[in-house]
C-alpha cells in the first residue's frame, strides 16, 4: 500500500489565464497517467485579479485540448494568503512571479516558493508569456510545461 502523504502544488503566473492553468491541467494529466493522481493535488492562481472568474485563454484551452487536457473547469483567481500554507509547493512561471510570491507570503507560511523550471528540471529559466504572441508560442509553452511536469512528477514519486 502507498503510504506517502499527499503533496499539493500551486502554479502561479500573472493573470492565471495562460501559463498557470496550462501547467495545472498538464500536471494533473501527468500524475493521472503515472498513477500519482491520488497523491498530488494541483491548482493555479495569478498574482493579479484582472481575469478572476474567467476561463483560461482560448489559445491555452485549444493547445491543451489537442493534447487531451481539459481546462474547461478552471477559472482564473488571484492567489490568497491561505494558499501559502494550503500548498506545499508554489511555483512561479517567471522570476517576477517568484519575487512577488516571496514578498507576499504571510509570516509563518509553510509552502515553499520556487521557479517552476528550475525546481522541476534544473534549468534556471522563465516560461515565456505567450499571451501577445501567435499560436506557436502556446505550442512551445505546452511542450516546455509537459517536459517539466513529467520531471516534477518523477521527483514527487
Amino acid at each position: 500500500m502507498d503510504t506517502k502523504p499527499q503533496t499539493s502544488v500551486l502554479f502561479v503566473c500573472l493573470g492565471n489565464i495562460c501559463r498557470s492553468p496550462l501547467a495545472h491541467g498538464v500536471l494533473h494529466q501527468v500524475v493521472a497517467e503515472t498513477g500519482l493522481g491520488h497523491r498530488i493535488a494541483v491548482d493555479s492562481a495569478g498574482t493579479g485579479d484582472w481575469h478572476a472568474g474567467n476561463l483560461p485563454d482560448p489559445r491555452s484551452m485549444e493547445v491543451a485540448a489537442r493534447h487531451g487536457v481539459d481546462l474547461s473547469r478552471q477559472r482564473a483567481r488571484m492567489i490568497r494568503p491561505d494558499d501559502y500554507s494550503r500548498f506545499d509547493l508554489i511555483f512561479g512561471m517567471v522570476r517576477s512571479n517568484v519575487e512577488y510570491l516571496a514578498r507576499s507570503a504571510p509570516a509563518g507560511s509553510t509552502g515553499s516558493v520556487h521557479l517552476f523550471l528550475k525546481y522541476a528540471t534544473g534549468r534556471d529559466v522563465d516560461i515565456p508569456d505567450p499571451y501577445y504572441g501567435g499560436p506557436g508560442g502556446f505550442d512551445a509553452v505546452y511542450l516546455t510545461i509537459r517536459e517539466a511536469s513529467e520531471a516534477l512528477a518523477a521527483k514527487l514519486m
